[in-house]
Parts: C-alpha cells; sequence; structure tokens
C-alpha cells in the first residue's frame, strides 16, 4: 500500500471562482440561519435586531437608534446585500487558501482550514471592526464564535464538494 504524501506549501494557483462564490453564497446563507435560530428560538428575541447591526455599516448608525426595530424591507435588503457579499468576498478567500495550499485532497484538513478561517474572522469582525462599527461589540457570543466557525467549514466544503478538483484547469 503506498501512501500519498502531500505538501502543503504554497502554490499560485487559481481557485475555480465560480466554485467559491457559491461556497461564500451557501454558508452566508448557513450562518444567516443559525443566527435567526439563535436569535428568535434560543434567546427570544427581536429577529430583525441584526439585519439593522449589519445595514446600519452602510446606513449608519441611527437605524439602531429608537426602542424597537421592527421589519423593514430597505434594511434587510441591505443587510442581505452586505451579508452575501462579504459572504462571497470570503468564500474566495477560502477557496484561494485551499487551493493554495493543496488542501483539496483531504476534506478533515479542509474542515480544519474553514474553522480556523472562520474563527480568525470572528475575531477580526467584532474585535478588529470595532473600530469603524462600534455597535458590533455587542455581538461578542460564544453563539457568533461557532456561527463563524461553521461559516468556514460548510464554505471550504462546498468550494471542495464543487470545484473542478483533479480536472485539466487546475
Amino acid at each position: 500500500m503506498e501512501l500519498e504524501a502531500q505538501s502543503h506549501r504554497w502554490e499560485s494557483r487559481m481557485p475555480d471562482w465560480p466554485a467559491a462564490v457559491v461556497a461564500g453564497l451557501v454558508a452566508g446563507a448557513v450562518a444567516m440561519v443559525m443566527d435567526l435560530l439563535w436569535t428568535t428560538l434560543m434567546q427570544g428575541g427581536n429577529p430583525w435586531h441584526t439585519s439593522h447591526q449589519v445595514a446600519a455599516m452602510l446606513l449608519g448608525p441611527e437605524l439602531l437608534q429608537g426602542p424597537t426595530q421592527a421589519f423593514s424591507l430597505g434594511v434587510v435588503a441591505t443587510a442581505m446585500a452586505i451579508h452575501y457579499g462579504l459572504g462571497i468576498v470570503f468564500g474566495c478567500i477560502v477557496a484561494f487558501i485551499v487551493t493554495g495550499f493543496h488542501y483539496e485532497g483531504s476534506l478533515p484538513m479542509l474542515e480544519i482550514v474553514g474553522g480556523l478561517f472562520g474563527i480568525a474572522l470572528y475575531f477580526i469582525n467584532f474585535y478588529g471592526m470595532v473600530r469603524l462599527f462600534p455597535w458590533v461589540a455587542e455581538m461578542r457570543s460564544g453563539a457568533y464564535l461557532v456561527e463563524h466557525l461553521v461559516f468556514g467549514m460548510v464554505a471550504a466544503s462546498v468550494y471542495w464538494k464543487l470545484s473542478r478538483r483533479g480536472s485539466a484547469a487546475d
């Protein structure tokens, strides 16, 4: 039985960009569902609160003022555009890492890399970006850490499933 040793040194290779975009969208959808479930079922909170916080990044912090944050199609549409736009960007970054370091051959390694990416993304979002968007500090929690961990793992595994692994395009 021959074992194939795979080098995980960086090699400049182009990811399968369409697969990366879809991976970011799917991972973003999973994260959004997790947030809605967590917010409404586990905390008994307002399901539109997160949408207002995300939309405020573009529409301004005054969006967060007032006693209630009711459903608003404009707010939700803006939040979704930001959320999915960032999901696409982050999905492409995951694909770039996976492809460049040759992680396509090992699903467990992909899950580890994706999970680590998600954890790093959590700290960037909730500790680094707080300088620009101070209201996101209130979102620091174990639930959002898990959500980001799952985002990274889903993005990596969906990319792995959809990419043209081993094709002539590599």
